[in-house]
């Protein structure tokens, strides 16, 4: 599908005359219908969709997969040929969708993205072909949110897809190279970078292939990592690579290609393997370099198969079975107990890895806070006593304990915003974190609170500068 001037005009000019947006599109179904729709279930959305003007009309070719009539979709599309485009084909008197444009807003911007058709909407079957486009999904929205708020010259975006991540980064940067293995990923990328006047270097190839020798200050990437044995023949999550090596080759590979203090951010799975521990095998990935990975889930085998097996629509299938123990047995041979599944933060300077589990509610987007986690973090000088620090103004306090018991039995800090981490925290530190007005340094309250509770100074130091440091990196205290 070759997008050109005067194609995208009309289309555009047809999705905005009709109001076809995120926020349209909320606004014509309702709460209770985009909730269902969220769930693969149309029939809501069908009824919210009678009416038949221009919206109703591309509601229901392109987010519901239903048959159209023609005359209403000429008139939705007038001057665009949708047909001889490749995005509908002719069914007698209807036309039905070959591709999936959906609207998508970010920030300030509404952009529409050209992918291949959801696939089991209302519960049907359907396999899908091997070279399958995914479109706007929960992973890649994840890594939009994650993305760190720079603006930089060039940025790199591994495994583009339908192209969705290279649209978030227009704005903010000058040059984007996005890289695919799939032909026809390229192609849909190409269109929904042309539908959005969005200036993309297209590149066949896997990996850092592309882009031997270059360097970027920004690399991005929701990567096929989709840990399944050999022969898994669905592009977009599964590779040949054995277990996770395709993210460990990402991430290794990440610095001979960031400039120095670039950032690479990739969404992955790991194996967890028998008797090694994943933050350790994680470390090996980022070697010398400041990174930080989160897991947000830990699936048992299983269910991991399970999620996949479901997701390529072969659930309740005659292939189920075999497919199932297959999986299983390569997991098995593998020594890979459970799979962690999250994200990975390197910023191209000397450095180490933080690795943590993660499952809670974060703050959404995350970027602005995983930015400055890192500036925190690398910013931290080794002397904390000349600090004067203040309490974040999102930090609140939690106390429990016993009714009329002179202190509280736990005393935990709690933000509201970032990761939303909560910090268990003794009467002393609660103290101290409840002086932090910026006034005094921190050596000065150290210093009264050790006065005050009749121990050493030196002590009081020692036991309570590292807990600082850590509430100052998690952005429970500034300075």
């Amino acid at each position: 599908m070759e997008l050109t001037g005067t194609v995208v005009a009309g289309l555009r000019a047809a999705f905005e005359a009709a109001g076809y947006t995120v926020g349209g599109v909320g606004a014509r179904l309702g709460e209770q219908a985009n909730g269902a729709l969220a769930r693969n279930e149309t029939a809501p959305a069908v009824r919210r969709t009678a009416a038949g003007d221009a919206l109703d009309t591309m509601i229901r070719l392109f987010l519901l997969q239903r048959p159209v009539s023609e005359t209403l979709v000429s008139k939705a599309f007038p001057g665009v040929d949708l047909v001889a485009l490749g995005i509908v084909e002719r069914s007698g008197s209807e036309v039905k969708a070959l591709l999936d444009i959906r609207p998508f807003a970010d920030e300030e911007r509404e952009w529409w993205v050209v992918a291949d058709l959801t696939p089991g909407l209302d519960g049907r079957r359907e396999v899908m072909r091997s070279d399958y486009v995914l479109g706007i999904a929960p992973a890649s929205l994840s890594l939009v949110q994650l993305t760190v708020p720079v603006k930089v010259e060039r940025a790199l975006d591994v495994g583009t897809g339908c192209g969705v991540q290279s649209l978030h980064l227009a704005d903010r940067v000058n040059q984007i190279v996005a890289t695919d293995v799939n032909p026809r990923a390229l192609q849909l990328a190409r269109a929904t970078a042309a539908l959005n006047h969005v200036d993309l270097d297209l590149r066949d190839g896997s990996l850092y292939e592309p882009v031997r020798g270059e360097r970027f200050d920004l690399i991005v990437s929701n990567p096929p990592y989709v840990i399944s044995p050999p022969g898994g023949d669905l592009t977009y999550r599964e590779t040949g690579f054995t277990g996770d090596a395709v993210v460990e080759q990402l991430v290794k590979q990440a610095p001979d290609h960031l400039t120095e203090g670039g950032w690479c951010q990739v969404l992955a799975n790991w194996t967890c393997v028998r008797g090694e521990d994943w933050q350790d095998r994680l470390a090996g990935w980022t070697t010398d370099r400041q990174a930080w990975a989160v897991q947000r889930e830990q699936l048992d085998t299983t269910e991991y198969v399970e999620l996949w097996l479901r997701d390529a629509g072969l659930h309740g299938t005659p292939q189920y079975p075999t497919r199932y123990d297959e999986w299983m047995r390569y997991l098995d041979e593998h020594n890979v107990e459970s799979i962690g599944m999250g994200w990975i933060t390197l910023h191209n300077v000397a450095g180490s890895l933080d690795a943590e589990a993660w499952p809670y509610e974060i703050e959404r987007p995350i970027g602005p806070h995983v930015l400055h986690r890192f500036e925190r973090r690398e910013g931290l000088p080794k002397d904390l006593t000349a600090l004067h620090l203040r309490v974040a103004d999102d930090v609140v306090q939690e106390t429990t304990g016993q009714p009329g018991a002179d202190d509280p039995a736990t005393i935990v800090l709690r933000r509201q915003r970032g990761m939303r981490r909560a910090e268990q925290v003794d009467t002393i530190m609660a103290g101290f974190v409840g002086a932090c007005d910026g006034d005094l340094s921190t050596g000065q309250i150290l210093a009264a609170l050790a006065d005050l509770t009749d121990r050493p100074v030196v002590d009081v130091l020692s036991d309570y500068l590292p807990q600082i440091g850590n509430l100052v990196v998690e952005g429970f205290l500034d300075y």
